[in-house]
């Protein structure tokens, strides 16, 4: 039997293509939930969305305008490449809204944020496994981030937060609460669809029983590890015990770690484990993740 080739799509091809169905989830959590319930997002959205209700301008040009500095200081905190890819995104949105018929969801107000705030996540997130985003105000905030002592996360809180505060000065805080509620849902939802729901976690192992969970590690979860030598003990009132010990370091999935912690119970329930998420993994025993 012959072997069947597997067909790569272009890189560009498939950038294209997430951009296309991040951009038209985006919209429809836009058009379809908040602009009909005047709720609001963060960022520049959120920026557009109110500017949208204040003041009556049609929210597609609002966007494309309210997004072409960030686009240009993009091509000078990134890339070109970067900035060519957020202006198609954004340009893409603004005829989602000009010509995609979008239904118009009006319930109950917590379905609307959370749901409204999931579908928006979910275009969010395509759209930055592509490469790109469909906000400016990350850019803002690493570009501030370099000329002043604030890092991007506070920058962006610190916008977010005005934003919020003249929603519930414009609208009423129960709009600017439910708004609250969608961002979250939203950012929550962006960080699952762009690292996964597998996660990584690092994970170190102080056992005194380390070759058997070494054992255990590689031949039953298949996992590679990493082992220090270091010393344990030193503990109040019995500070001159001390002996060697291996320290194990491990790399798995966040679906993995209550099989972890039930394999060392069984083999040392004296174990001392300590987790940290890890954002990037490659290389070694890890397995293979679609490109984003």
């Amino acid at each position: 039997m012959k072997n069947v080739r597997k067909i790569h799509l272009p890189i560009h091809f498939k950038d294209l293509l997430l951009m296309t169905v991040g951009v038209i989830m985006a919209g429809f959590a836009l058009e379809s939930f908040l602009v009909p319930n005047k709720f609001f997002d963060g960022g520049v959205s959120g920026i557009s969305l109110l500017i949208h209700e204040i003041y009556h301008v049609p929210l597609p040009v609002v966007l494309v305008i309210a997004n072409l500095p960030f686009i240009v200081m993009s091509s000078y905190v990134i890339n070109k490449e970067f900035a060519v890819k957020m202006f198609v995104c954004v340009v893409l949105l603004g005829v989602c809204f000009a010509y995609f018929p979008y239904p118009k969801v009006i319930v109950d107000k917590p379905l609307v944020s959370v749901f409204g705030g999931f579908f928006l996540g979910v275009g969010i997130g395509l759209t930055i496994r592509a490469g790109s985003v469909l906000d400016g105000i990350e850019v803002l905030g690493m570009y501030t981030g370099k000329r002043s002592s604030f890092s991007v996360t506070e920058i962006v809180f610190a916008i977010n937060v005005i934003i919020f505060l003249i929603a519930a000065l414009k609208f009423g805080i129960q709009t600017s609460l439910y708004s609250m509620l969608t961002y979250f849902t939203a950012s929550k939802t962006v960080d699952y669809v762009v690292e996964g729901i597998e996660e990584y976690t690092g994970v170190t192992i102080i056992s005194s029983r380390s070759e058997i969970v070494k054992d255990k590690l590689v031949n039953e979860l298949g996992r590679g590890i990493t082992v220090y030598k270091g010393e344990r003990g030193y503990l109040p009132g019995n500070f001159e015990v001390h002996n060697d010990t291996d320290i194990i370091f491990t790399v798995i999935t966040r679906l993995e770690m209550r099989k972890l912690k039930n394999l060392l119970h069984d083999i040392d329930p004296n174990a001392f484990i300590f987790a940290n998420t890890i954002k990037e993994a490659s290389g070694g025993i890890l397995r293979r993740r679609s490109r984003h």
